[in-house]
């Protein structure tokens, strides 16, 4: 075996020199040594990563010493890295790419939320008549007679996110729905209901197009609704804007909608990494963590 290789990092290895997969903690605190001047912390996980031969000290002129990554350790934040770039789908890390975007326009972003959205009434729906009320006594209960049973729906945008302001006119609710697979974005566009959710939801309604494996864009921008705005993702570059989204005023947000994104915590504004988003992903678990 060539000693001057770099050695995998894997639990396969032989007990007397194993190195264990990175936890999230000792990615971050790797990147960080790397990315700084390599001041030690002198805590527990410190000690941990100069035990595996990950981290070494180096001396300085006046007693002070500092840390440096190994070999050994720059191969396995290398992998770590690998190895959370592989468990991220191509539509995850899209959604990945849209909310950090976001985050850094100062918005507030959800993803993963289910909420119940209202659907615009079929127009022949019967006459929602209840508790026995003849039709002239709607007028008192605040009812038209012609009202048609209201119809709801689950809905669940990859992306949602509102303006980090205190003033309920100001929110802007926007939905952001991503699409890697041109099957999947036809499938979507098949069903009305599903898009009125979201325009429900959201004052803004976004589809985000991705790319196939030639860099081709999965659709154009008139196949989308025009009730929706277009996005594409390209490989590298910012998204680029193909059509703007209609904007509908929201006074404020429904009460239901409050209790679910209460109960769903949004992103933090950290959580998708800092300049560079490739870092973000050593934040993330690895691959085979449970």
């Amino acid at each position: 075996m060539d000693e001057s290789q770099p050695r995998s990092c894997t639990a396969d290895d032989e007990p007397a020199t194993a190195v264990p997969v990175l936890t999230r903690q000792q990615a971050r605190r790797l990147r960080d040594i790397h990315r700084s001047a390599g001041w030690p912390a002198q805590d527990g996980l410190e000690i941990e990563l100069l035990a595996s031969g990950m981290l070494h000290r180096v001396a300085e002129a006046g007693g002070a010493e500092r840390l440096r990554l190994t070999d050994r350790g720059i191969a396995c934040l290398a992998q770590a890295l690998q190895r959370n770039r592989q468990a991220l789908s191509a539509h995850d890390a899209l959604v990945a790419r849209v909310a950090q975007a976001l985050l850094r326009d100062g918005r507030i972003v959800w993803t993963g939320l289910a909420v119940r959205a209202r659907l615009p009434s079929e127009p022949d729906a019967a006459p929602a008549h209840a508790d026995g009320l003849a039709p002239q006594d709607f007028a008192l209960h605040g009812e038209p007679p012609s009202a048609a049973p209201a119809r709801w729906k689950i809905c669940k945008p990859d992306v949602f996110s509102i303006r980090n302001t205190t003033v309920a006119a100001y929110l802007q609710p926007v939905v952001h729905e991503i699409k890697v697979s041109r099957a999947d974005l036809l499938g979507d566009l098949r069903l009305s209901d599903k898009r009125d959710s979201y325009l429900d939801l959201g004052g803004q309604c976004w589809y985000v197009l991705g790319c196939d494996a030639r860099g081709r864009p999965i659709a154009q921008e008139h196949e989308v609704p025009a009730s929706c705005g277009v996005m594409l993702a390209r490989a590298d570059g910012p998204l680029e804007v193909l059509r703007h989204a209609p904007r509908r005023v929201v006074p404020d947000l429904p009460f239901a909608l409050w209790m679910s994104l209460a109960r769903a915590a949004p992103l933090p504004a950290t959580a998708l990494g800092d300049d560079e988003p490739g870092q973000a992903l050593l934040d993330g678990p690895p691959a085979d963590d449970p």
